[in-house]
């Protein structure tokens, strides 16, 4: 629970709205199941890799398609975690339990769920090999990866989580360091890192930031504090009427951003990071830190680097309207281990799985995909215990939102979207392959609808 109480309720606002997928009335917020079957069989009709939002998304379409028998999901994982959730576990406003539930109990109700690993993949040959060598033939191929973290990109990490006052927020190992770091922060630098990668939710490495210039500043700590964000890139965000949005709120609050700088170590033991100047090579910058909350440099998964479905930096390649692959038509991809040219976050994950349904159905009846991605995704920014800027946009780093409001603004019903609302979504919709993103929802706004 937030140690600063509830927020007010928008019920009013989304009691209606995110309900209105066909199929959804047919749903239990509790019919959580264990019957995964777990016996690999050497084919199947439509096979998932990876047991994240967008593999366990796309098993739950395909099993209304060609029935549970006919589809099977490789994931190694014993939990699934809902990770959005984690800003707020770092923030001390929720538990780290209330982002995790049993793969057994995600995975569809009579799927195969095959607990091994991906080690090569063979589209030439319509198969994959899996740990012990176990080869598995498919008609369909779904991807659904997700994306590396790689904190020993990072000299002095992982080891150095060992250590006090440091935290990350994207690892389940990490993120509730981050709030015993926070908790324990007495005075001097808070700093928050960005890397010099592509990353999963572009907005989180900011949002903690947010939330602890909150927490200190109800504690009385903050006059003792200086905050900085230091960031590889140029900008504060990608879509400029979030970016301005979002430099009000670091000009009031009084926080410091870095741009052009990346972080190569951490020396944990003299609580000491290390950066270099991104505009001035060779030039490397020493800062203390009282806290330091780490964004690693991430990654394609090793399986894909090199693999014939991916493109020359490790990432499948997939067309950006169809999500279908450029070269093998049985080949699809959804999510973080995509080249979509747009941020990999849970939001983009359910606006693809629609359009995704819809490719595989015409591809299965030999007819071309029609539906399009537009790019759209979102990130809800947290900026206070209360408060979110709700980002929406497309391909275009143009905004693309859901609700007749001007959603740069700091609102408490979009933080009680964020906090309470979206995971039962994820949860109870998206999981279980009924909600494909807001554009329902968009549409209906725009006609008056409210």
């Amino acid at each position: 629970m937030s140690p600063f109480g509830a927020v007010s309720s928008c019920s009013h606002l989304f009691s209606g709205v995110w309900l209105l997928k066909p199929g959804m009335q047919k749903m239990s917020s509790f019919s959580l199941h264990t019957a995964a079957r777990c016996a690999a069989r050497n084919y199947y009709e439509v096979l998932v890799l990876g047991g994240g939002a967008g593999g366990i998304a796309m098993s739950a379409r395909m099993k209304r398609k060609v029935g549970a028998e006919n589809v099977a999901v490789v994931e190694p994982s014993e939990t699934h975690y809902y990770q959005p959730l984690w800003t707020l576990v770092g923030g001390g406003a929720k538990q780290l339990a209330a982002s995790a539930r049993p793969m057994g109990s995600v995975i569809p109700k009579g799927v195969d769920w095959i607990k091994s690993r991906v080690t090569a993949l063979d589209p030439d040959k319509n198969c994959v090999w899996l740990e012990n060598d176990i080869k598995v033939s498919y008609k369909y191929l779904i991807i659904a990866l997700g994306i590396s973290l790689h904190y020993e990109k990072i000299k002095g990490l992982p080891e150095g989580f060992n250590y006090p006052n440091i935290g990350s927020n994207y690892s389940v190992q990490t993120v509730e360091k981050t709030w015993k770091a926070l908790q324990d922060f007495k005075e001097g630098n808070a700093i928050f890192t960005f890397p010099n990668t592509p990353v999963k939710c572009a907005g989180a490495p900011q949002k903690i930031m947010y939330l602890s210039d909150a927490y200190l500043r109800k504690t009385g700590k903050r006059s003792k504090a200086n905050i900085m964000f230091n960031t590889p890139l140029g900008v504060i965000f990608g879509v400029k009427k979030y970016a301005d949005a979002l430099l009000e709120v670091i000009k009031d609050r009084d926080l410091t951003v870095n741009y052009k700088r990346n972080l190569i170590e951490v020396r944990a033991d003299k609580q000491e990071a290390v950066f270099e100047n991104l505009d001035k090579p060779g030039v490397t910058e020493v800062y203390k830190y009282e806290m330091l909350h780490v964004t690693p440099p991430m990654g394609p998964p090793a399986v894909l680097v090199n693999s014939p479905v991916s493109d020359e930096s490790g990432w499948v390649d997939v067309d950006k309207e169809t999500l279908q692959h450029k070269k093998f038509s049985n080949v699809f991809a959804i999510g973080d281990c995509t080249n979509l040219p747009t941020s990999k976050t849970a939001a983009a994950v359910a606006a693809q799985s629609g359009v995704l349904d819809k490719t595989i159905s015409l591809v299965m009846k030999n007819e071309v995909p029609v539906k399009k991605y537009d790019g759209y995704t979102s990130c809800p920014l947290v900026t206070d215990y209360n408060k979110v800027i709700l980002a929406e946009f497309d391909y275009n780093a143009q905004p693309l939102e859901t609700f007749p409001i001007d959603q740069s603004k700091e609102r408490a019903t979009m933080y009680h979207m964020k906090a309470d609302m979206m995971p039962l979504l994820y949860w109870n919709a998206l999981l279980k392959g009924y909600w494909g993103g807001p554009a329902p929802v968009r549409k209906l706004m725009h006609l008056g609808l409210k």
